[in-house]
């Protein structure tokens, strides 16, 4: 009975502090300090997506590759220093995710707006990553905010914790549970793939030396734009229709059409077959999925309270 209660206990102790850890953050967090922030942070979206829709996906990849690094805490905007070690020359971002330009749009219009820096680096990103999605068509959600900005970043994190294009199922799960998601916030979350393009160099050896799981057609297609040397920046669409949310993402995998290993690892005879099965046909159950999954991300160890910091400059530590 003792051991029952003490068990019992435990679990308490560990769910309250689960839920002290967000305790902070609220979808209205910035009703009464800067009401216009949030509506500023999606005018300065939608002019971006507007003006090159494939900023939509950069933005979105910005969101993801910050919250598997510490946390979103906004580590993935500094620069380098001689005391920073900037995630941006981590091996999944060197020469690769972009839209730091547009987030220094945000963060200039909405400390304009504000009156003085209250809006988080850390919040910018995860509400510009929403205002993305919506402006391709996908699905909306309530951002939880209050995000605080971190004063560190670790390459070598990035390097370990940004799962790769090469994962297989296994070790992609294992990657995602490090974080706190399961397998469900795995495939749904790759669905973000739905959106956006990849250089030749990340499928290179899918589309030249794989030959169980891929549709030959396509390996062809792919191999066209992505010589076996050279070329490593050549871009090929991660779906069918690169600026549009759609379920035409899972509808490749089903057909073996993967463009990246680690996508058509979610449809190699494991245990993940089915989810994208049905979201390869309900856009509805899939858009659903992914917007929970997406506050379940954003949610990964926030900076709260006296945490951190409120930057001036996203790119620096004040």
């Amino acid at each position: 009975m003792a051991s029952t209660s003490f068990l019992f206990l435990h679990v308490l102790v560990v769910f309250t502090l689960a839920r002290m850890a967000f305790s902070d953050l609220s979808d209205d967090f910035y009703e009464d300090i800067c009401p216009e922030a949030l509506p500023t942070i999606k005018r300065v979206v939608e002019d971006a997506v507007r003006q090159e829709r494939r900023m939509g996906a950069s933005l979105l990849r910005l969101h993801f590759h910050d919250c598997f690094v510490n946390g979103c805490d906004a580590s993935i905007l500094l620069d380098q220093t001689s005391i920073i070690d900037s995630e941006k020359t981590s091996r999944a971002n060197n020469n690769s995710v972009r839209g730091f330009e547009v987030i220094d749009k945000i963060k200039s219009e909405v400390d304009k707006v504000c009156g003085r820096p209250v809006v988080s680096c850390a919040d910018i990103l995860a509400v510009a990553a929403r205002d993305s999605v919506v402006a391709l068509h996908g699905p909306t959600w309530e951002v939880q905010l209050g995000r605080r900005d971190s004063t560190t970043a670790s390459r070598t994190t990035a390097n370990n914790d940004i799962p790769t294009p090469s994962m297989d199922l296994p070790a992609l799960i294992d990657n995602f549970k490090k974080q706190g998601l399961d397998e469900e916030d795995l495939v749904a979350l790759s669905g973000g793939h739905t959106l956006g393009f990849a250089q030749c160099f990340t499928f290179r050896n899918r589309t030249y030396n794989e030959t169980n799981n891929i549709d030959s057609t396509f390996a062809s297609q792919r191999q066209a734009n992505c010589p076996r040397s050279g070329g490593d920046s050549n871009l090929a669409p991660l779906d069918p229709t690169p600026a549009l949310f759609d379920s035409k993402y899972f509808s490749n995998l089903v057909s073996k059409k993967g463009l990246l290993h680690s996508d058509q690892a979610l449809f190699s005879g494991g245990e993940t077959d089915e989810l994208v099965k049905t979201y390869s046909t309900n856009l509805r159950t899939f858009s659903k999925d992914f917007a929970e999954s997406m506050i379940k991300m954003g949610n990964i160890k926030p900076l709260t309270g006296n945490q951190g910091q409120i930057r001036v400059d996203c790119r620096k530590v004040n």
